[in-house]
């Protein structure tokens, strides 16, 4: 039997780009789906558009536009830590394009949320010149390929007033060691959020960035649902 072929659209998280997901997308080609992977504006190689105006509503449209001018659907959104921000954003002008969205140790938020909202610790990290510099930007351990990322992005707040929006099928999937499962189900708000409104949860053993320590256990997952 014929697998059926989706177009995967991956949105990276915060300070990253596409680049850090070159490796799902070669898993994913290799099955025969088609993969897009955005770089959002001012990071990554578009970094020579660095800009402290760039805000949450331009990353939303980076990735709006891309599925409008390669006349996109059928698609598996994915969003990856401040990328659920981002994908919440195009769920609610493009619903119509999408089959499932997974939501990867990501920013889960309600109509009216910003990022801020959700996670106070942006609060406590660097800024200059409009820029945030969170910490693993001075991790040796961390890419070099990270880069600082407008405030505004994490300020602006999203909508999410969309019912068809809001009734799409989704995947939460908490990249956490098996033993700190039961803590973060308790703590964590986005993982709460997903929970409430019914979405499929799942866990995965893993860092933050499974897209790089684990990309085999997090491909199975986005092809399953």
């Amino acid at each position: 039997m014929r697998k059926i072929q989706y177009n995967f659209v991956l949105v990276h998280g915060m300070t990253g780009g596409g680049w850090d997901w070159k490796t799902i997308d070669n898993l994913l080609s290799k099955d025969g789906h088609a993969v897009y992977r955005p770089t959002l504006t001012g990071l990554g190689e578009k970094v020579h558009l660095s800009t402290p105006d760039i805000d949450l509503t331009t990353h939303i449209l980076d990735v709006v536009n891309l599925i409008k001018f390669e006349q996109l659907d059928n698609i598996i959104l994915v969003g990856h830590s401040y990328g659920g921000m981002v994908i919440t954003g195009v769920m609610n002008q493009l619903h119509e394009k999408i089959r499932h969205v997974f939501f990867l140790d990501a920013l889960v938020p309600d109509n009216g949320m910003s990022a801020v909202d959700i996670t106070c610790q942006f609060h406590n990290f660097p800024i200059k010149d409009g820029l945030v510099y969170p910490p693993w930007l001075e991790n040796k351990n961390a890419s070099e390929r990270d880069l600082p990322q407008s405030f505004k992005t994490l300020t602006e707040k999203v909508a999410f007033n969309n019912k068809e929006a809001r009734q799409l099928p989704a995947t939460y999937i908490n990249f956490t060691p098996q033993a700190l499962v039961k803590r973060e189900r308790s703590s964590n708000s986005s993982w709460q959020r997903a929970e409430k409104r019914g979405w499929t949860i799942k866990t995965l053993d893993s860092d933050h960035n499974a897209q790089r320590s684990n990309p085999e256990a997090l491909k199975k997952l986005l092809i399953t649902f």
